[in-house]
């Protein structure tokens, strides 16, 4: 580990390695690689970055070392993918964008040629390169290069807006293929940055009504607070052994299921969103759908599970999951600059770049009430 520059204008980044440690340090490009250009590829610009949200993966990554089998954190890396900033330098061959325009970054690059690329599913590129999942770099700096293809206008969006499309994507991606309609009963699990996300998503889109978990209390009061018409459901942890099934005849998930139909006035949920991936919570959501309807997962989870298969079978119930997201700035951008969504509410906690390591402790834990912690990288 090495300490930053003490020059003020130095290309700052947060790094985490595989023993689980945190610091920031000078990353690339260098500041005299951006004051030159040099550094910029065809088709490339220079972000200066303004702010930057904190992810769970982010937490995931530092904290575990790890997302699933194949996204390992192996030496020094760079986290932070939901990012605004300012184009601060383009290379010649760049027409889309110029000096000075404020952007979103959408934190991908692909590589156009697979076959989900050449189909417009390009989330699902074989080659993509995700910024923060490893070994590819972050946003977490001062500054970035990246293509301009995938830099937004922001318009009139504050960078904090800009910042918070990342995870607003997230949620737009899930209520669209999850097929959310005007009128639908829906079961949100989940009340962390995502979900509250989702819920307010699938309140705009028309669902009612709207039930939303968690283990949290406090999560729940803020849900509330945003949206005073959602209803909540607080998930205690419970251990059901087989004596216990035995006797009451069903297991924690299926009785928390009777419970929030029961809460929504015994209308069963025709969609229910999972943005938690933890077994129990997916296993609840497929409980509690009606007939014919439709559990989209949206959480990540652990490598397996297992799931009440023939409830889903019998129910004729559709078990369908997300991987991020795709063509879905614009919309996030229309949506934002419409009122139609807000999610400046959901930031609880605001740090300086400098103080980052502080961020992403209060980030991780949970009596901090942190809901989503950003990153201010300056004054701008």
């Amino acid at each position: 580990m090495s300490a930053p520059s003490a020059d003020p204008q130095a290309n700052t980044a947060v790094f985490i390695n595989p023993a689980h440690e945190i610091w920031i340090a000078d990353g690339q490009p260098s500041l005299a690689a951006v004051q030159a250009g040099t550094s910029l590829k065809e088709g490339e610009v220079t972000v200066a970055i303004k702010r930057t949200g904190i992810c769970g993966s982010d937490i995931h990554f530092w904290q575990a070392g790890r997302i699933g089998p194949s996204m390992v954190v192996r030496g020094e890396h760079i986290l932070g993918h939901e990012s605004a900033g300012v184009v601060i330098a383009t290379h010649p061959s760049v027409s889309s964008l110029a000096i000075g325009d404020r952007v979103a970054i959408e934190p991908n690059v692909i590589c156009h040629r697979c076959e989900p690329c050449l189909t417009g599913r390009y989330n699902g590129c074989e080659r993509v390169q995700f910024a923060s999942t490893p070994p590819y770099p972050g946003l977490l700096r001062r500054y970035v290069n990246h293509p301009a293809r995938w830099c937004h206008a922001l318009g009139s969006l504050s960078y904090e807006e800009g910042a918070l499309l990342e995870p607003l994507s997230v949620a737009l991606a899930g209520v669209e293929r999850a097929g959310v309609r005007l009128g639908d009963a829906v079961l949100v699990c989940g009340a962390g940055p995502i979900g509250l996300a989702t819920m307010l998503c699938c309140r705009a889109a028309g669902a009612s009504p709207i039930l939303i978990t968690d283990v949290e209390p406090g999560r729940l009061a803020f849900a509330q607070r945003l949206l005073p018409s959602v209803r909540t459901f607080l998930v205690r942890p419970t251990t059901t052994t087989t004596a216990t099934r035995r006797a009451s005849g069903a297991s924690g998930p299926e009785r928390n299921a009777a419970l929030i139909v029961t809460a929504m006035d015994d209308l069963r949920p025709r969609v229910a969103l999972d943005c938690t991936g933890v077994e129990s919570s997916v296993a609840t959501a497929i409980w509690a759908v009606a007939f014919g309807g439709k559990v989209f997962v949206i959480g990540v989870g652990k490598d397996e599970m297992t799931i009440p298969f023939m409830r889903l079978s019998a129910r004729e119930i559709d078990l369908q999951f997300q991987y991020r997201y795709c063509n879905t700035w614009p919309k996030a951008i229309r949506l934002v600059r419409a009122a139609v969504v807000d999610l400046r509410p959901l930031v609880t906690h605001r740090f300086a770049l400098l103080d980052a390591v502080r961020a992403f402790h209060t980030a991780a834990d949970p009596a901090s009430g942190a809901i989503k912690v950003m990153i201010e990288h300056d004054d701008d």
